[in-house]
């Protein structure tokens, strides 16, 4: 069974309700894909499909409602996600699974879509709602990449490569705010590379720091880790050529506020031993 566990919170009620009916969804589909069973299981995966997609429709709706509000920066991007994930859930093909077998096959595939979607979603995209300020107010801040001390978790490996991701957030925001159309996008594409490479790095030193704790938390901490690297590898370079600023600006304030976040609502909660 999928658990709609803490870290998975936005603190915005209404949003971590309706997710954790979702989650009671995916968790239909697990039990109905893992109970011995030979009998035809067509109407009652139909029945799932169709309540999925509506149900998704209604929160999206309700969550790109509440981001429109508070003028999140994110919204945009939410809409292309929500919008991802009711295509998948439409090309599951009810024609196609006559015997029980196929339909077997379908409930894998739809239980590890929906698992590998809600947790990747939820911990790099939902769980940001409301931490970013709206465009123009981050702007205003004199150096948003800047590490400070309230960001010190008091665990010296793991500050000093936090401070060392700020400094390569830092150097993209540089090259972008003085961009220039002939040499600023390679050399901000290189950036970046080198911070998805770095954030490998430090995102598993702190998963064996923690193992080396027995942390309770650090398979939460995983969860967060693997949906902020997906993050970085699902750059669109081909919206990059077609809007390199804008984009590029969108991406940088969500990758310093997703690591601010990160640090202090979850890193600064792993012991110090």
């Amino acid at each position: 069974m999928f658990e709609f566990t803490d870290d998975c919170k936005t603190g915005i009620m209404q949003i971590d309700e309706e997710h954790k009916y979702l989650f009671e969804l995916l968790n239909k589909a697990y039990l109905l894909a893992t109970t011995e069973c030979h009998s035809d299981n067509y109407q009652r995966l139909k029945d799932i499909l169709t309540e999925l997609d509506g149900y998704a429709q209604w929160h999206f709706s309700h969550e790109e409602k509440y981001m429109l509000e508070i003028r999140d920066p994110e919204l945009i991007l939410q809409r292309q996600q929500h919008a991802f994930f009711r295509e998948k859930i439409l090309e599951f093909d009810m024609a196609n699974i006559g015997d029980i077998e196929n339909q077997r096959q379908m409930l894998a595939d739809l239980v590890n879509f929906l698992a590998k979607w809600l947790y990747r979603h939820i911990l790099s995209s939902d769980i940001m709602i409301g931490k970013l300020p709206p465009l123009e107010e981050w702007m205003l801040k004199e150096n948003p990449c800047e590490f400070t001390e309230e960001y010190l978790t008091g665990i010296t490996l793991v500050d000093n490569e936090h401070k060392e991701l700020f400094r390569i957030i830092d150097k993209a925001n540089q090259q972008l705010k003085s961009y220039n159309t002939a040499t600023s996008y390679d050399k901000i594409l290189d950036i970046l590379d080198e911070l998805k490479t770095y954030t490998i790095y430090h995102f598993g030193d702190e998963e064996e720091y923690m193992e080396s704790i027995r942390y309770d938390g650090l398979a939460a901490q995983k969860r967060a880790h693997e949906a902020f690297i997906e993050k970085l590898e699902n750059i669109d370079r081909d919206e990059i050529e077609r809007n390199p600023q804008e984009y590029l600006q969108k991406l940088l304030e969500f990758l310093i506020g997703w690591l601010i976040n990160h640090i202090l609502s979850t890193d600064k909660k792993i012991p110090n031993l």
